[in-house]
């Protein structure tokens, strides 16, 4: 999947490719040329682009590259330029993606973009990211599924995650893991169909990174020692990456005790796969039930683990 951070700085108002600035309109065809031509250049190089989206983050403006759109010129631009500019190209295909942004304003832009019907045939589905916390409060799961419920036809994915301020110190500091664990979960639970980490691989200074924001990462490689270094967050990852397989469908699950979160799945090859987290700091027993048969579980203090049937 790719996602574009800014337009070249003679296409936008501030004219300049960091601290937001929005798309000038007499470059929104040519700006849309430019999506097509990205990825004939990567196919040349044997690299297919299996996902786009509109604009990482159309409503941040950072001190590195960003651009802005309101719902409205995000939906005209995907409607009017970019959709008809995919599909004369060949690549009607390619998913487009929009929003790709926080969980906190997904519902409204969802509104404005599949509220219209030329815009929302280009449009496969959307993107979102977990950093509405940044403001200080919980997560909005609930918006996830909001989104679901009013546009059951657009695929939901989770599109850029990752644990901000890096120390190298904490490498393997449990709750970035648990961090994803939580997310997932919740994310798969209330629609989504795929989620994303930002960065698989970092440095043992969380970069390289061009302006100085690092991040924690699944894996890190020490450049001065050659060690490859797993987190936590590597292996809360695994137990959906390894355990829910393509083509799966969630299923009902629930837990009777608020302690415990879970979600299952069923495979293609009719396996099913229940994760189940235990965020707390006291080991817990647990009946498992699947229909009319049962086991009794232990799961650890401050574990996940998959169960497969």
């Amino acid at each position: 999947m790719a996602s574009p951070w800014s337009a070249p700085a003679f296409m936008k108002d501030s004219g300049n490719m960091l601290q937001g600035g929005s798309l000038l309109p007499q470059y929104r065809q040519a700006w849309a040329k430019y999506y097509t031509k990205f990825i004939a250049a990567y196919e040349a190089e044997g690299i297919p682009i299996w996902s786009i989206s509109v604009q990482n983050e159309p409503m941040a403006k950072q001190t590195w590259e960003s651009m802005l759109y309101t719902a409205e010129e995000e939906r005209d631009f995907l409607r009017d330029h970019l959709g008809p500019a995919m599909h004369a190209a060949g690549y009607q295909d390619t998913k487009i993606v929009v929003w790709d942004h926080n969980r906190d304003m997904m519902v409204h832009r969802a509104n404005v973009i599949f509220g219209d019907p030329e815009a929302s045939k280009y449009a496969w589905g959307m993107g979102f990211h977990w950093y509405e916390t940044w403001a200080g409060f919980e997560p909005m799961f609930d918006n996830v599924a909001r989104v679901h419920e009013a546009w059951p036809d657009k695929v939901l994915l989770l599109t850029e995650a990752t644990v901000e301020k890096f120390d190298r110190a904490q490498l393997q500091r449990w709750s970035n893991g648990e961090r994803y664990g939580t997310s997932i979960i919740h994310d798969l639970n209330n629609g989504a169909s795929a989620w994303i980490d930002w960065n698989m691989l970092l440095d043992e200074n969380g970069g390289p990174n061009h302006v100085g924001n690092y991040c924690f990462a699944p894996l890190h490689a020490d450049t001065r020692t050659g060690e490859l270094v797993y987190t936590p967050s590597y292996w809360y990852i695994g137990h959906f990456s390894k355990f829910l397989r393509p083509g799966a469908h969630r299923v009902g699950v629930a837990s009777s005790r608020s302690n415990l979160l879970a979600t299952a799945f069923l495979n293609a090859d009719g396996r099913l796969a229940t994760v189940v987290m235990n965020p707390t700091g006291e080991a817990i027993t647990y009946n498992f039930y699947v229909g009319t048969a049962s086991t009794r579980i232990t799961i650890p203090a401050h574990a996940i683990q998959t169960v497969v049937k």
